[in-house]
């Protein structure tokens, strides 16, 4: 199983958030076959035949590095995650969830970008299944209350179904802030003719850094710097859809604009 070294920066950089049962997952995913087969082809569709960005095991693991920084935030601001608060498990089964779901979202690009959500919900139910029963065996009640989050949270990863877990919306925002140019960088030395799609490759490729840093007024402030004013399409158009469909949204301060020039805030 033969992994780019900015995948194994990325699990690096996501292990160091995790500790105990959440750590033994993420092991246990990084080492899985069939994940990092589905993760890998997922790109075959979107870069190759598309021109599209990064869909594959980079961006999956950079969304659920955002997603995880996110968690901590909030979990450090004490709010009150979904499966905590309604009395289904603890911190950790929330962070489980969050990591499994982002891991798996795109998955359903191995088939199609168009209702792709979908197809990577059909797609992760056996390997959910599969991860829970191994780490979960002695609670199969509690199994089914993970599952049904996490399928939520790749159900809702695009903003087009409602989603109400603050875990499912912190995978959604979590994939709109995968945008710095790094994503694109593939797709532009494959593709030099126009093509549809393109608005996302270029878009991608003037947005410099996105930093998510604790907020001033709120727990999650995220900071968008770009050198071109293409990227406000990103934000505009994708990350801030996102947020603004996510139950996360209460907890964000959004800002953005060119690199060394006051930034815009959004929220």
């Amino acid at each position: 199983m033969k992994k780019s070294g900015k995948q194994l920066q990325l699990e690096k950089q996501i292990r160091h958030l995790l500790e105990g049962l959440a750590l033994d997952i993420a092991d246990y995913i990084f080492s899985d076959h069939e994940i990092q087969t589905l993760q890998d082809y997922a790109n075959v569709l979107s870069i190759r035949r598309m021109g599209y960005n990064d869909h594959g095991p980079v961006h999956m693991r950079k969304a659920a590095l955002n997603a995880l920084k996110m968690f901590d935030l909030l979990d450090d601001a004490d709010v009150a995650f979904n499966f905590v608060d309604e009395g289904y498990g603890d911190i950790t089964d929330s962070k489980i969830i969050v990591l499994i779901a982002s891991l798996l979202h795109d998955i359903g690009m191995t088939i199609t970008r168009s209702n792709h959500e979908f197809l990577s919900v059909q797609l992760a139910i056996p390997i959910v299944d599969r991860i829970l029963q191994k780490f979960y065996s002695q609670d199969a009640e509690k199994i089914i209350f993970l599952k049904s989050i996490i399928i939520e949270s790749i159900f809702g990863h695009m903003a087009t179904q409602p989603i109400t877990s603050l875990e499912a919306g912190l995978v959604l925002v979590g994939d709109g802030c995968d945008m710095e140019k790094g994503r694109a960088r593939i797709t532009k030395l494959l593709h030099e003719k126009p093509r549809v799609g393109d608005i996302h490759k270029y878009s991608a490729s003037a947005i410099q850094k996105v930093l998510i840093q604790k907020g001033e007024e709120k727990p999650i402030k995220i900071v968008v710097e770009m050198n071109q004013s293409a990227g406000i399409f990103q934000v505009e158009e994708v990350l801030l859809n996102k947020i603004n469909f996510s139950p996360v949204k209460k907890y964000i301060e959004l800002y953005a604009g060119l690199k060394d020039v006051e930034l815009l805030k959004y929220l």
